[in-house]
């Protein structure tokens, strides 16, 4: 397993310079072999601190919350694409349930599109469902939730924008503007990620667990997906969970480099990454490659959890991504990989 650091860039020459940073840009998500598919930006606004540790912390208390209270906040006929998920998606061919997520569109409560386009492609054009202001427990979810998905987002654009010069030699069709197709979209999609701690007796991590113990193999669908760094939170006699390390060195992302090698890439807690998806790769012909990536448990500590957020920016579902398919079919082709008769479920 190959080993190494992510490209980084610094926030405040990104925003004053942009276009400095193509070689950059060109090291992460270009075509070399040892190129990752994942950057870093830091030295970002102190606020971003804040917003990560207040809604991963409030990512715990929802999943901690009774099974009838997260029920209440479930909606089966957008395939479990708005508000709680657990169980309904399928990784390694069964039922994922060693993750919990809670899906809103942070930028869009309420969708400004046609009504068939609602009724076709209900995983986007939802109203956003969020948990009851007074609901014990979790008070401030939706406050938290659009102040962190909304700063990723910012940051995402910025970075879009610096792409473009590099994304565009990559391109057939010149119109084609990363930065205005992720600016302007109504499918953005944020994802609250809790992973519930490893079950009781749980190995310890060995050479032969899977290195996808926690999450499988995946490519996302969208053009960019922004990611925080994980927080891993121990319960302790009943009280909130204190933050800890990683529960072993192996914990965490794992990502195929472009010449397929295994990486573990480890990102700062005070930094966010951005990450390549198929949906780039469809509309650059395979030219800029998405990123394969999971999650490892690395350990078999049954009182540590993980919590992360990861932001989906991506076209609207009419926009071409390939020659045979726009945006929303290529979606729905994915989500039926990983949902099995999901609106019936």
């Amino acid at each position: 397993m190959n080993s190494q650091g992510a490209v980084s860039i610094s926030y405040p020459t990104l925003k004053s310079s942009p276009l400095s940073l193509e070689a950059s840009i060109e090291q992460a998500f270009g075509s070399n072999p040892q190129a990752l598919g994942i950057i870093l930006v830091k030295d970002l606004p102190s606020e971003y601190l804040t917003y990560r540790e207040s809604l991963l912390k409030l990512s715990y208390k929802f999943a901690s919350l009774d099974e009838s209270v997260k029920a209440r906040y479930t909606d089966p006929g957008s395939s479990y694409s708005f508000g709680w998920s657990h169980g309904k998606e399928i990784m390694n061919g069964k039922p994922d349930t060693l993750k919990g997520s809670y899906y809103a569109n942070p930028v869009v409560d309420e969708p400004n599109v046609s009504p068939a386009l609602k009724e076709g492609f209900p995983e986007y054009y939802r109203n956003n469902i969020w948990p009851d202001k007074t609901e014990a427990g979790v008070e401030g979810f939706e406050d938290a939730f659009k102040n962190l998905g909304r700063f990723v987002f910012k940051v995402g654009c910025e970075l879009a924008a610096a792409c473009q010069p590099f994304v565009s030699k990559h391109l057939a069709d010149t119109s084609f503007s990363l930065p205005e197709l992720i600016g302007t979209s109504q499918t953005t999609k944020a994802r609250l990620l809790h992973y519930f701690p490893p079950s009781p007796g749980s190995a310890p991590v060995s050479e032969d667990e899977p290195i996808d113990s926690w999450c499988g193999f995946h490519l996302d669908n969208s053009l960019l997906t922004g990611l925080c760094s994980a927080m891993f939170l121990r319960e302790e006699g009943g009280q909130f969970p204190t933050i800890v390390p990683a529960p072993s060195p192996a914990s965490g992302l794992y990502i195929r480099t472009r010449g397929g090698d295994l990486t573990k890439v480890s990102i700062p807690p005070d930094c966010l990454a951005f990450q390549t998806g198929e949906a780039l790769e469809l509309v650059t012909a395979g030219k800029l490659r998405a990123t394969p990536h999971c999650v490892r448990v690395g350990g078999g500590d049954e009182k540590t959890s993980r919590e992360t957020f990861a932001l989906f920016m991506q076209p609207d579902t009419d926009q071409r991504v390939s020659p045979s398919e726009d945006f929303g079919q290529f979606s729905k082709r994915i989500l039926a990989e990983h949902y099995e008769q999901s609106s019936t479920m």
